[in-house]
């Protein structure tokens, strides 16, 4: 693409800072970067122009300006509660949909709907409700109850049925008949151990696209921005695709694996079959997802940094730093009282650096795959659940305590397997990356425009570290 207005502006209205980045498309190259607090409080477009201020007049004039898009997760970011009917199918089902859609999921409920969970959901005041529940043709009556319960209550929200299609004309008729809309996907989980998220999700981020984008006073950005694609989380899923598959012209670099280590959660993005890689194994279970998103919202380097240390894990920080607990302990609550501290001395480097070595162990012990031994006549079998990741051979780092850090590459090697955990489904032999300048967002946003020139500036973009 050589282009005469040759710069697509990529922005990310974050909850906390609003970035944005210049992409020169004749260049293939990301030439500028720019950040300011994000300004959801009063107006968002006030974070947008400070950054674009620090971008420069061409910019502020819109000059040499082909397109400009944006992710967000301003506002609280996208906000869902999830209702199935067994736990560990369309339970599962619904929730991994609504991650991989980007969504924060505030509560997962299973089976039928009481009367202190329906307070509860509205005093949550979710964006999305996904309603889920029953093979098609199987359980028809939980789902059917918990439909006419949520018609019937206080509860206003946007809804999403993706169950039974046998209630589908059921659940649209309750819920017309009490003035809501609800819109209606393919059932998550069809059949037993069948997997189908691609239409509950296309229909939670047409929502999004349509109702929340307005809802979250980020509509007034229709002025200056072309177009809010997705929540930011999906942004960097669909990143993390690109750089595994590359595109119908060039190779991707095969499994990959983001881990993004912010101050109040602690997300991991993979992008891989997650097949049993080992003889005599069975899986168990729902299949896991090839774009698979987790969150774990106890474990951040600042709003959560308690979360880190929680039990057994803070004798683990204190080995890996060599300094005695207390001293981590009053770190974290210097921290927890300042979140805007950052580590000074070479004490505090060591302690940061080894919280954040332990929050991403955490995390992608969650987040992979497990065996479990069994012992049979015809000898030793394992089963596994959740997705192996043995195979995957990139790792990428992002996120302020893995890209500030002196040693990322020390971090990011607690994801790797561990020999004193063999049955956890780890990547075995990958290379490492950094986002050093935290533009997997842009590469995501440029993914729908033209993914070729995405990948390109993903190969420029994303730094590989010294093993």
């Amino acid at each position: 693409m050589s282009h005469e207005n040759q710069f697509i502006l990529a922005v990310d209205f974050g909850s906390t800072y609003t970035k944005v980045a210049a992409i020169d498309i004749n260049r293939e190259e990301i030439t500028q970067i720019a950040r300011s607090l994000t300004t959801v409080d009063t107006n968002i477009m006030q974070g947008y122009h400070s950054a674009i201020d620090k971008l420069g007049p061409q910019f502020k004039k819109n000059q040499g300006l082909y397109r400009k898009v944006a992710c967000s997760s301003a506002a609280g970011g996208l906000r869902m509660i999830t209702i199935g009917l067994i736990p560990e199918l369309t339970v599962a089902a619904a929730k991994n949909a609504a991650l991989g859609a980007g969504a924060k999921v505030q509560r997962v409920y299973a089976g039928a709907l009481n009367n202190s969970e329906l307070s509860e959901i509205q005093s949550l005041n979710p964006d999305i409700i996904l309603l889920c529940g029953g093979t098609d043709g199987g359980n028809d009556k939980v789902v059917s109850d918990n439909a006419k319960t949520i018609a019937l209550s206080d509860i206003n929200s946007n809804f999403v049925f993706a169950g039974n299609k046998v209630v589908v004309d059921y659940v649209i008729s309750k819920f017309s008949a009490h003035g809501k809309k609800i819109e209606v996907a393919e059932n998550v989980m069809p059949e037993i151990g069948v997997l189908n998220i691609e239409s509950a999700q296309s229909k939670i981020r047409n929502i999004f696209l349509e109702n929340i984008v307005r809802a979250k006073g980020i509509e007034s950005t229709s002025t200056d921005i072309d177009s809010v694609l997705m929540p930011t989380p999906v942004a960097i899923l669909n990143a993390t695709k690109l750089i595994a598959d590359g595109t119908s012209n060039q190779g991707g670099w095969g499994g990959s694996l983001v881990v993004d280590l912010g101050g109040a959660t602690t997300d991991v993005h993979s992008v891989s079959d997650g097949e049993p890689t080992r003889i005599n194994v069975t899986q168990k279970g729902l299949p896991e997802p090839y774009l698979k998103r987790t969150v774990e919202g106890d474990i951040g380097m600042r709003y959560c940094i308690e979360g880190i240390i929680d039990g057994d894990r803070l004798g683990i920080v204190a080995k890996h730093c060599g300094f005695e607990k207390k001293k981590i302990e009053q770190y974290c609550s210097l921290v927890k009282n300042n979140l805007a501290h950052l580590p000074v001395s070479s004490e505090e480097v060591k302690i940061e650096r080894s919280l954040a070595k332990v929050a991403v162990e955490t995390a992608i012990q969650r987040h992979a795959g497990t065996l479990k031994s069994i012992y049979t006549p015809m000898g030793e079998v394992f089963v596994q659940s959740g997705k192996d990741l043995s195979n995957v051979s990139v790792i990428i780092g992002t996120g302020g305590a893995i890209v500030e850090s002196d040693l990322p590459s020390e971090i990011l090697k607690s994801i790797s397997f561990n020999p004193a955990e063999p049955l956890s489904l780890r990547p075995q032999n990958p290379e490492y990356f950094l986002d050093k300048d935290y533009v997997l967002f842009a590469i995501g946003l440029l993914n729908e425009i033209d993914p070729d020139i995405a990948f390109r500036v993903a190969e420029k973009s994303v730094t590989r570290l010294q093993q």
